[in-house]
């Protein structure tokens, strides 16, 4: 896989995945989370096929990174990988349904799968970004970086099952940015793979000045013919 065609993977899955969430949103009835949508009647479909084609995402644009840039960029193709594991954890193990007070084993995998995801995803375009020459596209990783991750604070902040909810009010649009946290990091895988395989401008190489004519250098080939005519 070439850089462009990571690009273009992790473009194509994120787009698919946009596509089926938003078609459960759209088509079903409305749910508090996105993951609430696989317990309604024909909402398993959309919302596999949009957490399975965003961990292609992540796992295009590790590849991508790996061959790229192998070195510098091991701490984000590892957060990349362990984003790819959480979506597939949470595709395979579903959530518990809104109204259940005992939380089941796999509903308990689906909510550590889903922490995983929203934590590591920041993480990794910040780590990205780090360090590197100040650029726009670089600037552009590190904002939708601090995007997720204050988004995600005010999502954790706004669940109804964090004691900060109640004095926020926060069950009536901890959904809401669920939905806002999701959606920036989307926009942030995109972001760092067209940053991350940007190619730099080529830079001319000045022409080497000419050596000066020095000790032992071959004289000219006139000077050699004027020596031979002297000597005959």
């Amino acid at each position: 896989m070439t850089p462009l065609q990571s690009v273009w993977g992790t473009v194509a899955g994120t787009v698919v995945s946009v596509c089926a969430l938003t078609y459960a949103q759209v088509a079903l009835p409305t749910q508090p989370l996105l993951s609430d949508y696989a317990l309604v009647s024909g909402g398993l479909p959309p919302v596999l096929i949009g957490m399975l084609a965003l961990a292609g995402a992540c796992l295009s644009l590790a590849y991508g990174l790996a061959a790229g840039d192998p070195v510098r960029t091991a701490a984000t193709r590892v957060l990349l990988l362990a984003g790819a594991a959480g979506l597939m954890m949470s595709a395979i193990f579903p959530t518990d349904p809104g109204s259940s007070q005992v939380g089941s084993l796999t509903g308990e995998i689906h909510r550590w799968a889903a922490a995983i995801v929203f934590t590591s995803l920041p993480v990794a375009g910040w780590t990205l970004a780090r360090g590197r020459a100040a650029a726009p596209r670089w600037n552009a990783v590190k904002a939708m970086s601090v995007t997720s991750a204050v988004t995600l604070a005010a999502y954790l902040a706004a669940h109804p099952a964090t004691f900060t909810s109640p004095l926020i009010n926060g069950a009536a649009y901890y959904g809401l940015l669920e939905r806002a946290v999701v959606l920036a990091e989307m926009v942030l895988l995109t972001v760092m793979a067209l940053a991350a395989t940007e190619r730099q401008p080529a830079v001319r190489a000045d022409a080497a000045p000419s050596a000066p004519a020095g000790d032992g250098q071959r004289p000219a080939p006139h000077d050699d013919d004027r020596q031979e005519r002297l000597a005959a």
